[in-house]
């Protein structure tokens, strides 16, 4: 049941359920919702709740190692599961679309666009299309997505196109063969807050004026509170909250829903995060009663006898809780970061003047300069390619084209990391965007974590041991980490594992480049709340580069903001977020999700989608 509308139910998922495949242990298990014509769905959740299973069971399919058991997914009334597998091909793409969080994935590197587009027109609306027809349709779709329709670009490989483009082409294709469904899995995850805004701007607006319904998977609920009028909250392989995007997120009343929430960064005032605790049960070992029981903070005996069923709220709003009749509907707020008086900042770790950065002939930096004092935290905020991760590159000396002046502690910095002094080596640490390609498969974490240690300070076996032990414990990974390989671990596991190999070289300057971009809204949230722990317990100075400007809020004292290799504005963070002055920065505010009450509007539409600053060329 879903949000009462006048528009006709396009898509109907009832008593849905996915086993592990030659078992009886469900991981998605209950999954009832309707989307009706021209409406998007947003299906919620940490990673493991079964949210992407649920996504494409839609198209009548199961990962590997997982089948599909019972339940019904109607199409405009037309059952799809069950259906002949030699009827599939054709569903697939022309009645129901997929676009994946990666749109490298969905294009073939070896293709021209035109020609992709072209062979998904032409099989779907069948081979004996007219060469015309199909190129109208070609015309078409890439001007609904505000792209080029002349000869040069349409011969362009995919690697030839920026990110945003290749997203583009992959929107353009779900549309082209104007389907029933279209299912978008985390397709805006790792975009810079104004990117994100014209490709949500964009979906709202597609599946509003061609009827489509969407289903918007993703961890971040500010996001979805931009573009789903419904909202499904998952946990366990179970939905726990379904109802309007508004009433959920104003009056969350399952437990989940509202730590979810609790977690979500404020863009509005400086608060503490609180990520969830503990983990979400395996499939094949939940528990007896309510899995989400072991990390609710008001479980009582009857949540641990028998699974909980779902409740009516109302005709629209649902929750599965036994406890829903008693629960509070609102919740307190969350504790305030007190103001940090930067008017007196101290001397300063990091000083960067006139840097200029170049690849090859093509100058991304033009004379950028600040300063990160002691004690504190600076963001750098920008754009996607506004030149935040080269200014970093070249401060650790991973990029060395660069002119101008980097001082460490006063003392000028050569351009490479070859060429510098191993005490500054060991003082200026990197933590990575993607803690999966930055940590070595081959190593077991203690390895990892022991590789500085040994590296720069040449203990005895004993003591190196004992101080890797203390690292991990201080990002809050027991010893039992120690023999585990990074395969073995969780993407906040991970992270924390990078963060651990950092602090154990005793910097004075840690670089932190995206760190939470790919993480759930509880991780991020335990993961920031640890950097900013971390930084008062060892005195650190941080540089922190985001595209979350809602991060910076509660992490950063002072703000750098970066647009095309310049800085445009920079100072305290609650005078440049309270009253910016450049209008690059106002954009990038008004652009950021705000998780509000006001900004979940649950009409399921965004502002005017203005295809003038979408253009992308």
């Amino acid at each position: 049941m879903n949000v009462a509308t006048n528009a006709p139910t396009r898509l109907r998922v009832r008593g849905l359920q996915v086993c592990l495949a030659g078992t009886n242990t469900d991981v998605v298990s209950e999954v009832d919702f309707d989307v009706a014509l021209g409406e998007v769905l947003g299906l919620v959740g940490e990673s493991g709740s079964g949210k992407t299973t649920v996504a494409l069971s839609l198209l009548g399919y199961a990962r590997r190692g997982l089948h599909i058991t019972k339940g019904q997914v109607l199409l405009d009334g037309q059952e799809i599961l069950g259906m002949p597998e030699r009827e599939l091909p054709a569903l697939r793409g022309g009645r129901v679309a997929y676009v994946p969080q990666e749109p490298a994935a969905a294009l073939n590197p070896v293709r021209r666009v035109g020609k992709q587009i072209d062979e998904i027109l032409r099989v779907h609306e069948g081979r004996g299309s007219r060469g015309g027809h199909v190129a109208g349709r070609v015309h078409d779709v890439l001007s609904s997505v505000d792209l080029p329709t002349d000869r040069a670009f349409l011969r362009r490989f995919p690697h030839q196109l920026s990110g945003g483009q290749q997203q583009r082409i992959v929107i353009a294709m779900a549309f082209a063969c104007q389907p029933g469904v279209i299912v978008f899995d985390e397709p805006t995850t790792g975009l810079d807050v104004t990117t994100q805004r014209r490709f949500l701007g964009l979906i709202a607006d597609l599946c509003a004026t061609s009827g489509v319904a969407a289903v918007y998977v993703s961890h971040d609920l500010a996001v979805v509170g931009q573009v789903a009028k419904t909202v499904a909250v998952m946990y366990a392989g179970r939905i726990v909250e379904l109802g309007p995007t508004a009433t959920v997120f104003e009056t969350p009343r399952h437990p989940y829903t509202r730590l979810l929430m609790r977690a979500v960064p404020s863009l509005d005032k400086a608060e503490v995060m609180e990520g969830i605790e503990g983990q979400p049960p395996r499939p094949a070992s939940r528990p007896v009663g309510c899995s989400f029981a072991p990390r609710c903070p008001g479980v009582g005996p009857e949540c641990l006898s028998s699974p909980p069923v779902m409740v009516d709220l109302s005709a629209s709003h649902r929750v599965r809780c036994v406890r829903v009749r008693s629960e509070a509907q609102r919740t307190s707020g969350r504790q305030v970061i007190p103001l940090v008086d930067s008017a007196q900042p101290g001397p300063a770790v990091l000083e960067v003047e006139g840097l200029r950065a170049s690849f090859g002939t093509n100058e991304v930096l033009h004379g950028v300069s600040f300063r990160v004092p002691e004690d504190s935290c600076v963001a750098v905020v920008g754009e996607s390619g506004s030149g935040k991760t080269t200014l970093a590159r070249c401060i650790i000396g991973m990029h060395t084209n660069w002119a101008g002046n980097i001082r460490y502690a006063g003392e000028e910095l050569s351009h490479g990391a070859r060429q510098r002094d191993g005490d500054v080596l060991k003082k200026i640490q990197y933590v990575f965007q993607d803690p999966y390609t930055a940590l070595n498969p081959r190593k077991t974490v203690g390895q990892l974590v022991a590789q500085p240690i040994d590296h720069f300070f040449g203990l005895a076996r004993a003591e190196a041991d004992a101080r890797v032990v203390r690292v991990l414990e201080d990002v809050s990974l027991s010893a039992d980490f120690l023999n585990r390989y990074p395969d073995q671990l969780s993407g906040g596991e991970r992270q924390r594992a990078a963060i651990a190999r950092a602090l154990a070289a005793e910097p004075d300057l840690l670089v932190c480049d995206e760190v939470s971009s790919a993480l759930d809204v509880s991780v991020q949230a335990m993961i920031i709340e640890m950097l900013r722990r971390l930084q008062a317990e060892h005195r650190l100075a941080m540089l922190f580069i985001t595209h979350n400007l809602a991060l910076v809020r509660g992490m950063a004292q002072s703000v750098v903001v970066l647009s095309q290799g310049r800085i445009v504005e920079e100072g305290p963070v609650e005078q440049v977020f309270e009253h910016p002055r450049d209008p690059y920065t106002i954009r990038l505010m008004s652009d950021a999700p705000r998780l509000s009450p006001a900004a979940a509007t649950g009409s399921g539409q965004m502002p005017e989608f203005r295809a003038d600053r979408a253009t992308e060329r």
